[in-house]
């Protein structure tokens, strides 16, 4: 039978029960809106389906991905394309009863750049058709995504005046509409600069360890973020600490404190590794919605992969 022995920290633990769990808005990848006549198309239907607007020529994928020959005879570099999982929203963007969907291409050749552009795709007579398809940039990074009305509305993070291309931290919102002349964008605006506070409104879930090692869904690891204190649960116990960023993108978690319940394993190794992980995180940023963190421990780089907990009508809140 486990044993529960909790610390002073358990007056700590309403930061958990209290704080509005409000996630991202991106869209749920096993979800598929039914309105007026058809399914919005889904992300695996999606991951083999032609793309255009992005190359000179439709591409098609196949598995989510695409990949040319190379620049040059026998090269390394060769243009290719991925689709983000999952679908970031789906909605009615042309107001005919069925959801579109609207979904993050990524372009690459091989080099340092990373461009995204965003597509919107319906179903029509059964087939899926593309409606439209807009450029974002290099290496931008996606807070949140939403449809308002029969708009698409994206808090993205990008590269400022003096930024370096691989670490933005200018926030703005991006918004489109679906007009005769396809996707187009109607407004930008600046919203303020990276900073931990884009942490908080949200309860994230740990998903992988890295890119190859999921983390187990059952029992779970969270993190929750409100002011200068992180707090969540880590498999078996829950926590509490400190959390500070000097500069836009930084990250320092601890010290942490939790609760003192006897567990077993697993739950007792990745406890201890997920807190020794939080520790050394360094750095964040968000991929598609989700949260990355950057740890850096022993002379090796790994990431923490984290997902939003639900959507939430209206995007982020701050």
């Amino acid at each position: 039978m486990l044993r529960r022995r909790w610390t002073r920290w358990q007056i700590g633990l309403p930061l958990l029960a209290g704080i509005a769990v409000v996630a991202a808005a991106v869209g749920d990848p096993g979800e598929e809106s039914e309105t007026g006549s058809g399914l919005a198309p889904s992300w695996e239907e999606l991951a083999n389906f032609t793309f255009e607007g992005v190359y000179p020529r439709p591409v098609r994928l196949t598995d989510g991905r695409w990949e040319g020959d190379p620049f040059v005879p026998d090269g390394a570099s060769r243009p290719s394309l991925e689709i983000a999982d999952p679908v970031l929203v789906t909605g009615d963007l042309d107001g005919d009863g069925s959801d579109e969907a609207v979904v993050l291409l990524m372009q690459a050749s091989g080099g340092s750049g990373l461009f995204h552009h965003l597509a919107v795709v319906s179903r029509e007579g059964g087939a899926l058709v593309q409606r439209g398809a807009a450029p974002l940039g290099d290496r931008v990074q996606i807070r949140a995504a939403r449809v308002d009305g029969e708009r698409v509305i994206l808090e993205i993070v990008q590269a400022g005046p003096e930024d370096a291309m691989c670490r933005p931290t200018e926030r703005a919102e991006l918004v489109w509409e679906l007009l005769d002349r396809g996707l187009t964008q109607i407004s930008s605006r600046l919203t303020g600069t990276l900073s931990i506070a884009d942490l908080e409104g949200v309860e994230w879930v740990l998903e992988r360890f890295s890119r190859q090692e999921p983390a187990p869904g059952d029992p779970e690891a969270t993190l929750v973020v409100e002011g200068d204190r992180i707090a969540g649960s880590s498999f078996c116990n829950h926590y509490i600490g400190t959390v500070t960023g000097a500069a836009p993108g930084e990250i320092e978690i601890g010290p942490l404190a939790a609760t003192r319940m006897s567990c077993p394993e697993p739950a007792a190794s990745l406890e201890i590794r997920f807190w020794q992980s939080l520790g050394a995180a360094h750095r964040f940023a968000f991929l598609n919605g989700k949260l990355a963190l950057s740890i850096r421990r022993d002379g090796s780089l790994e990431t923490l992969m984290f997902t939003p907990r639900a959507p939430a009508v209206g995007g982020a809140q701050r």
